[in-house]
C-alpha cells in the first residue's frame, strides 16, 4: 500500500473546509396582505431595522391581499420571478402571510382552499430555488370587556402551522407572540401602534418597527444558525417586548 508523505495528509486534511461554500446574505422577500405591507403593515419595518448589511429584499406585501387573490393580480409571479433574479448571489427566504382577509365571508377562500393555497406557494417558492417561512397572521387588537384581545384568527393560525408542520416548512407563530404582546401591555399602550385612532389592525410607522422586531426575534430564535448572522440586533427594544412592557 502506498503511503501519502506527511505534507500530502496536512493538505487531504484542510482541504475540505477550504473548499466548502461561502455563506451568502439573504435575500428577502415578503409575501401578505397589509399587515404585511407597506403602509399598514411591518414589513417595510423588517427590511429597514432588523435586516443587516449585505442582506435586503423586497416587500410584495399588498392591501387586501387573499391567497387567492395574491396570485390570481399577479404579485405572487414577481415573488417567484426575483427568486430566480436573486438567488445566485443571495439565499432567498419568502414569508407567508394571509389570512385577515381570506376568513372573510366575502373572500370566496373557504379554509380547504386557503389551506392548498399556503402549500402551494411554499412548494412553488421551493421548487423556484427559495426557502419559504410560513408566518401565522398578526393579531387584531381589538379588546374585549374583560381586557383581553379578541381571538378571531385562531382558525387561520392553526391551519398555518398544520402545513408548515406537516410539510417540513418553517414557520413561526407570529399571531400567539403578537396576542401575547398586545395582551401583556393593554389597550392604551397598545393603540399608540394603531394606523389611525379606530384602526385596530393596520399599524404605524413605529408599529411596524415593533412588530417587525417580533417577526426578526422569533426567527433567530427558532433558526439561529440561518438568521442570527443576517440580523441586525435591537437588545434593547427585544428586552422590553420580552417584558411585555410597552415600547
Amino acid at each position: 500500500m502506498r503511503l501519502l508523505a506527511p505534507s500530502l495528509l496536512f493538505s487531504a486534511a484542510v482541504a475540505s473546509p477550504l473548499i466548502e461554500r461561502a455563506a451568502k446574505p439573504i435575500y428577502w422577500l415578503l409575501a401578505g396582505d397589509s399587515t404585511t405591507a407597506p403602509g399598514g403593515g411591518w414589513g417595510d419595518g423588517f427590511l429597514s431595522t432588523t435586516v443587516a448589511s449585505g442582506s435586503t429584499g423586497h416587500n410584495y406585501g399588498h392591501s387586501g391581499a387573499t391567497t387567492a387573490s395574491f396570485r390570481a393580480g399577479g404579485d405572487w409571479g414577481k415573488v417567484i420571478t426575483d427568486i430566480g433574479t436573486y438567488k445566485s448571489k443571495y439565499d432567498v427566504y419568502t414569508t407567508i402571510q394571509f389570512g385577515h382577509n381570506d376568513q372573510k365571508e366575502t373572500s370566496g377562500v373557504t379554509l380547504d382552499q386557503y389551506k392548498a393555497n399556503l402549500l402551494k406557494f411554499a412548494q412553488e417558492v421551493t421548487s423556484a430555488g427559495g426557502q419559504p417561512i410560513l408566518v401565522t397572521p398578526l393579531t387584531r387588537r381589538n379588546f374585549q370587556s374583560d381586557g383581553k384581545v379578541l381571538e378571531n384568527l385562531a382558525t387561520q393560525r392553526n391551519i398555518t402551522i398544520q402545513v408548515a408542520t406537516s410539510n417540513n416548512i418553517k414557520w413561526i407563530d407570529l399571531n400567539i407572540a403578537s396576542e401575547n404582546y398586545v395582551n401583556a401591555i393593554g389597550k392604551t399602550a397598545a393603540s399608540q401602534y394603531n394606523l389611525a385612532s379606530n384602526d385596530w389592525t393596520h399599524l404605524n410607522t413605529w408599529g411596524g418597527v415593533v412588530f417587525a422586531r417580533i417577526v426578526s426575534d422569533l426567527l433567530v430564535e427558532k433558526y439561529p444558525s440561518n438568521f442570527q448572522a443576517y440580523t441586525k440586533p435591537n437588545a434593547t427594544l427585544s428586552a422590553l417586548i420580552k417584558a411585555g412592557k410597552p415600547a
